[in-house]
C-alpha cells in the first residue's frame, strides 16, 4: 500500500464523517487535502503515515508555519502502528522547537540535514484512536474492497 491510497483513504473515511475534503496530493502543496471541518470551517489537511511507532509525533517547523500561513483550520494527522492521531494546530500550542537530523527529502535525498521540528504529545491530539491487537484496524476492511 503506497501513500497515496493511504491519504485517498483517509480522506474518504473523513468525508463518511461529516467532513467535505478533496485530495490533492498529487500536487505541489504543502498539504495532502483542503476542504471543509464537519462544522463548516475552511481547512487544509496535512497528513502522514509511519511505519513505526513513536511516542512522540515529529512537526517540521518549516511545514507548520506554511499550514499556519493559510486563512483558515490547519490540521496535521498522523498514523502510525498504534493508532491516529489529530491535531487542530491552530488552537494547539506549540511545544519548544528542537533541533534534530531529518532526511534532506522524504522522496528523494535520504541524507540527514538539521531541521527545526516540534515534537507532539500523543495527549495533544484531538482525536485519538489507538488499535487494540485483537481488534481489525481501521483499513482492513476498506482496503479489501478496492
Amino acid at each position: 500500500m503506497n501513500v497515496e491510497q493511504l491519504e485517498k483513504a483517509t480522506v474518504h473515511l473523513l468525508n463518511l464523517d461529516g467532513w467535505d475534503l478533496e485530495w490533492c496530493g498529487d500536487r505541489n502543496t504543502y498539504y495532502d487535502a483542503y476542504g471543509y471541518t464537519p462544522k463548516g470551517f475552511k481547512c487544509v489537511l496535512e497528513m502522514k503515515f509511519r511505519n513505526k511507532y513513536y511516542e512522540t509525533k515529529i512537526k517540521k517547523k518549516a511545514k507548520y508555519d506554511k499550514l499556519k500561513s493559510f486563512e483558515g483550520v490547519s490540521i496535521y494527522f498522523v498514523n502510525d502502528t498504534k493508532g491516529n492521531y489529530l491535531y487542530w494546530l491552530n488552537s494547539l500550542e506549540m511545544p519548544t522547537i528542537k533541533t534534530m537530523d531529518c532526511p534532506k527529502t522524504t522522496m528523494w535525498d535520504k541524507s540527514k540535514i538539521k531541521k527545526e521540528v516540534y515534537m507532539l504529545k500523543e495527549s495533544d491530539a484531538s482525536i485519538i484512536n489507538r488499535y487494540e491487537e485483537d481488534k481489525p484496524r481501521v483499513w482492513d476492511e476498506y482496503f479489501k474492497s478496492k
